[in-house]
């Protein structure tokens, strides 16, 4: 298990609450390393009784399919290991079997038996577990690698530069081959542990088809999955840009009702994300259009012909949408910003180039005064000598 070797820095967090009585929910896209996460955590628990379950599997299925849950919670204790008062279950997978929230519900109740589980469509997870287990549960969302996550598997010694360090050329340089590596392939972690770009690009296909196998045709109602897929690739080809769903209801020849349908699924299975419009006023950031982004560089990457530019602003977008809720702003002149984060209220602003120019500082400076956001910094996919400017591995 090699994937194993990638340390994930959301682990800590879900090890402090195994002593808790909460249920823990992990969820995140196909392939991005939940499986291999709770095995680890399965691995560690001592004391304690437990069992491990993959409800992709038909026999462990079937210890569910029961109408009687006290029979169900016999079959649990019977299959656990270990010693100890508390039963400590994990089961993967769960979307597979609809039932599960009420039986989660009844035994932890019950018998305050702990679950660690997992899914992959946030769709399902959220609306079934959203009633059943209220003020039970603690869940956790995983995502492809994070630059730190990348490096310490490429090579734990090296550390990223912060926000505010300087970067100078030869630091830039010592992180580019990393850097563009990243951009090219993205950071689900079975691409990254491939050494061959052949490999990798395979993988990457792997990513796509078990996502559209698994989750668009195993989970979702859709009857056009020909439309569904027509919108997975204009979105592609439109990374960034400002969505109008009358617009792309008429070129598939599907309603708008149907559109936002699409988009939802896409959204709530993690597969994309959109973002608002930047205002102080809630209802002018709710009515504007908002801006699409994937949940990976790579994989959006493999999906068609796509801006290379465009590229780079969806690897910006993964970088600061892990710890900063992300928005953005256009002027009635037509003016942007390409990102506005907000975390514990402090804002800043970030332009998106290719190459940083001077007057690329300076217009995001006017612009950055004007919203009253002190913190503004161009980033760069190139090195480039000026103030204000940061690159990718400082986010």
């Amino acid at each position: 298990m090699l994937i194993m070797l990638i340390k994930r820095d959301i682990a800590p967090s879900i090890k402090k609450e195994l002593d808790s009585d909460l249920n823990i929910v992990l969820t995140g896209i196909r392939r991005v390393g939940k499986t291999t996460l709770i095995r680890s955590l399965y691995g560690e628990i001592k004391h304690q009784r437990n069992l491990y379950l993959d409800l992709e599997n038909p026999l462990n299925q079937e210890l569910f399919n029961k109408l009687d849950y006290e029979a169900i919670k016999q079959n649990l204790e019977g299959r656990a290991l270990g010693r100890g008062e508390r039963l400590i279950v994990f089961l993967d997978e769960v979307q597979m079997l609809k039932k599960i929230p009420s039986i989660v519900k009844y035994l932890s109740d019950h018998y305050k038996i702990k679950f660690i589980l997992t899914g992959s469509a946030s769709f399902y997870l959220k609306n079934l577990f959203t009633e059943s287990l209220a003020g039970r549960k603690r869940v956790f969302e995983l995502f492809p690698l994070s630059f730190s996550e990348f490096l310490n598997f490429k090579d734990p010694k090296i550390k990223k530069p912060s926000l505010n360090d300087k970067v100078t050329s030869f630091l830039y340089h010592s992180f580019e081959k990393y850097l563009n590596e990243y951009i090219e392939f993205g950071g689900f972690p079975g691409v990254v542990l491939q050494t061959s770009a052949e490999e990798k690009n395979k993988e990457l296909n792997e990513v796509f088809t078990s996502y559209w196998q698994k989750e668009v045709l195993l989970l979702s109602d859709f009857r056009k999955t020909s439309a569904f897929r027509e919108i997975i690739l204009l979105l592609s080809a439109r990374t960034g840009s400002k969505l109008d769903i009358s617009k792309i209801a008429a070129e598939l020849g599907i309603t708008r009702v149907t559109v936002s349908e699409y988009l939802n699924f896409l959204e709530q299975s993690y597969f994309i994300n959109r973002i608002k419009f930047f205002s102080r006023n809630i209802d002018v950031s709710y009515r504007a259009q908002k801006k699409t982004y994937f949940c990976d560089c790579g994989i959006v990457r493999q999906l068609g012909d796509i801006k290379k530019s465009s590229d780079f602003e969806n690897l910006i977008y993964n970088f600061l949408s892990l710890k900063n809720k992300v928005y953005y702003y256009q002027s009635k002149n037509k003016s942007e910003i390409d990102f506005i984060t907000k975390s514990k209220d402090k804002l800043r602003a970030f332009e998106v180039k290719t190459f940083a120019h001077q007057s690329d500082v300076n217009k995001l400076a006017r612009l950055a005064k004007r919203l009253k956001i002190k913190n503004y910094f161009v980033v760069s996919e190139k090195f480039s000598p000026l103030p204000c400017v940061v690159y990718p591995f400082q986010l």
